[in-house]
This record gives structure tokens, C-alpha cells and sequence, in this order.
């Protein structure tokens, strides 16, 4: 019998520009969560590593089958008996780096992998520039994913904008939802609790996300707040701003049940054509 409650949890990170550190920065947090108790352990966006030059990334990053980062938490996942997240890695595709979450089980076995559908591209007005399609291929499937204890929707980041992404993933039955992030922290300190929020509201699922955080090696600055929030849009746990560190909260899924009864959002969506009416001045 599927089990209703579990506990997940997050770990924030700073990942610089040594994959073995982060490595063993994440590693690390993967044992903190489970001797807390935890039975999903969330990691943020480029868990490995979290570099801006296109040159330096390349030189780091390798393939699935032979990233150091994924075959050590695999490793751990199997020795805890945990369900592990990554809620990235780069990882070489072709000509260009895929942006790539996974899901491994408690046998230490990929059950997932998830290539993030929407790319940065943004000129912010604080002087950043981003162009993650100038590196990054994108992905082009959304994945549900089967866990002990309920189907989990992956995404990535910016996909966190996307509400029809969020909207179609409960649709086809994830109860779970997650957005692990690399945030900038101009932009999350305007939208990421909100959007967090709404889209646990909209589908009427729990929300998690582990998020990067503070000042990186690149000099990139991340908003952290790795967050988990019910589907009434309660934020059960926050690891707050720059530092790294792990949180965790029990998930009852008897909550979703409750929140899509008594808002059945997914049962009453409708489709539509959109019309343009009056006539130009």
C-alpha cells in the first residue's frame, strides 16, 4: 500500500567552480537530511557546478555516464535508502550542455531524467545578462514521475514561470511539484515566493524546490530560499538567504486530496479558442 505521508527535504547550496567540492557539499547534505529523518532529498539547480564562462564550463562538464557528481549520489542514495533529486546537472549534449534533473530510488537506480523546457535568455535592468540557449539545449518533454509515495512533476528554474507547464503536470497526476533553482537574486527577491505560492495554489499540490544561494566563484549572486510549500500555499519550511544548510517538513497528501476538492481547478479547466473583437481605431 502506497504510503500518504513522507518527509522531504531540501539542501541549499553555493556550488562553485570545483565539481568535487560540490560533490561533496552536496553529499554532505544528502547525510544531514537522512539522519534527520528525511526520505526525499531535494538538491538545487547545477548541483555540480555553477559556472558562467563558456569555455570553463566546458572543460568541466562530461557526459551522463561519467559524471562524478551523479555517480556519487547514486552511490548514496543506495547506502541510505533515501529517494534523491538532483535538481540538475550540465551535462554534455552534442555541441551543447543539457541542463539535466534526475531521479534516483532508494536502490541507487535512475527512475527519471528531465531536460529543462525554457531557457534564460534576459537582459535585467540591474546591467546582468543572460543567455542560457547560448550554452543549453533544451529539453522537449514534461516528465511525471513515480515515487513510493506519490507521482512527482519535475522542472527546472525558469520553468517555474511557465504556469501551463505546472497546470499540465497536475493534470496527468503529480501530486508533488518542484521548481530547484539557481535564482538570480534580483528577480527572487520580486517573484520566487509568489510564483512558489500560486502555482501550489493553481494545481493544488505541494510545492519544493532546494535552491542555490548567495555569492558564487563567478561572481553570480543567487537568492536561495529553498522552499516547501502545502497545496493551500503555506510555506511549511524556508532556509532563508545566502547560506547553505538543509531544511525538511513532513508531506501529508491527504492534503491534495482536500485542496483539489474543495478548489477542483483540474476538473473544471475547459478548453477555448480566443476570438479578437471590436474594430481598430
Amino acid at each position: 500500500m502506497t504510503e500518504t505521508r513522507f518527509v522531504a527535504a531540501c539542501v541549499q547550496m553555493r556550488s562553485g567552480r570545483d565539481p568535487l567540492a560540490n560533490r561533496d557539499a552536496a553529499v554532505a547534505g544528502l547525510r544531514e537530511a537522512a539522519a534527520a529523518g528525511a526520505h526525499y532529498v531535494q538538491t538545487p539547480e547545477m548541483t555540480s557546478l555553477v559556472e558562467r564562462s563558456r569555455t570553463k564550463l566546458f572543460e568541466q562538464v562530461r557526459g551522463q555516464d561519467e559524471d562524478a557528481t551523479l555517480a556519487s549520489l547514486r552511490e548514496v542514495a543506495r547506502e541510505l535508502g533515501i529517494v534523491v533529486h538532483i535538481g540538475s546537472l550540465a551535462v554534455r549534449s552534442g555541441e551543447k550542455i543539457a541542463n539535466r534533473a534526475f531521479l534516483i530510488d532508494a536502490e541507487g537506480a535512475i527512475t527519471a531524467a528531465y531536460d529543462k523546457l525554457h531557457l534564460y535568455d534576459v537582459d535585467l535592468p540591474n546591467g546582468e545578462r543572460w543567455r542560457e540557449s547560448a550554452l543549453y539545449t533544451c529539453g522537449d518533454r514534461a516528465i511525471v514521475a513515480e515515487t513510493p509515495w506519490a507521482p512527482l512533476g519535475l522542472a527546472i528554474c525558469y520553468d517555474l514561470r511557465f504556469p501551463a507547464l505546472y497546470h499540465a503536470l497536475a493534470q496527468a497526476g503529480a501530486a508533488v511539484l518542484t521548481a530547484p533553482a539557481c535564482f538570480t537574486r534580483q528577480t527572487g527577491e520580486a517573484h520566487w515566493h509568489v510564483l512558489h505560492r500560486a502555482r501550489a495554489i493553481e494545481t493544488g499540490s505541494f510545492m519544493i524546490s532546494a535552491a542555490q544561494g548567495g555569492v558564487h566563484e563567478d561572481g553570480r549572486e543567487t537568492y536561495g530560499h529553498s522552499l516547501i510549500i502545502d497545496p493551500w500555499g503555506r510555506v511549511l519550511a524556508d532556509a532563508g538567504g545566502a547560506e547553505p544548510g538543509v531544511i525538511l517538513a513532513e508531506i501529508d497528501l491527504a492534503l491534495v486530496t482536500d485542496a483539489r476538492a474543495r478548489i477542483p481547478t483540474l476538473q473544471h479547466a475547459r478548453p477555448f479558442t480566443i476570438e479578437r473583437a471590436g474594430r481598430a481605431a
